[in-house]
């Protein structure tokens, strides 16, 4: 059976979480929103390592969780996410057949089951696939006066979460191939699809939620806590620094 890699692109800024620090290192009960995304990884599946993408000024790894484990390789991100992914996978040892989870360092509540349930999905058919939520709002386009201009039909529009999980070889050439068109790719499903891939659509949990204003470390807290990952005696603790 191929083997099972994960990148984790860390090299974004966060801008909008309002905090000093890039939101993925960012404290939420004593630990980065980085290092529970790792940790959800690792505790789903078997994993043969994980590749993360970090800032520049982070690459040597200062202040990380992980610097000692040997199935932890770090690189330097780039400007874009899929330079970060792509810079991730050259980090790999891996086969080109071998699969590969990306995930985002700012979801750190994805449960457990629905990690195993896309990784058995894909390895049952063969095809990529996403984690995914169908909409259940209301979607509205508008104009630049923020004016409606249509409704749009919900009913085919899924919401994209991670992990997302491709072959490596073939990941790594639809990301080169959209990186050489000048083409932004917001996930790995999108440049798959460029390429000409099908792709699955693996229904998501609302858990899985991407930290990404102030209030959603409130809801991170939330599912944690439900989840059983901390206990319901510990202090609410997300701060802004990236710690050392």
């Amino acid at each position: 059976m191929s083997a099972l890699w994960a990148v984790i692109p860390a090299a974004g800024r966060g801008l909008r979480s309002a905090r000093r620090a890039p939101k993925q290192f960012c404290t939420l009960h004593g630990r980065r929103l980085l290092d529970w995304s790792v940790e959800a990884l690792f505790s789903a599946v078997e994993l043969r390592a994980c590749a993360i993408a970090l800032p520049e000024e982070y690459f040597s790894g200062h202040g990380m969780a992980h610097d000692t484990r040997p199935d932890i390789r770090y690189c330097a991100g780039g400007t874009t996410r899929a330079d970060s992914v792509a810079a991730g996978l050259n980090a790999l040892d891996a086969a080109p057949a071998d699969w590969v989870l990306v995930h985002d360092a700012a979801r750190p509540c994805v449960p457990r089951e629905d990690i195993q349930r896309l990784v058995a999905g894909v390895r049952e058919t063969g095809v990529g696939a996403l984690l995914a939520q169908p909409l259940a709002d209301t979607l509205k386009r508008g104009d630049r006066a923020g004016r409606v201009q249509a409704t749009l039909e919900r009913a085919s529009l899924w919401r994209a979460q991670t992990p997302q999980m491709f072959r490596i070889d073939a990941l790594r050439r639809a990301l080169a191939r959209a990186l050489d068109e000048g083409v932004g790719v917001t996930d790995e499903a999108a440049a798959m699809e460029r390429a000409g891939h099908p792709v699955q659509l693996i229904e998501g949990s609302a858990a899985n939620l991407k930290v990404t204003y102030p209030e959603d470390f409130a809801l991170a807290e939330f599912w944690l806590r439900r989840q059983g990952r901390v206990a319901s005696s510990d202090a609410p603790a997300a701060r802004s620094g990236a710690g050392s």
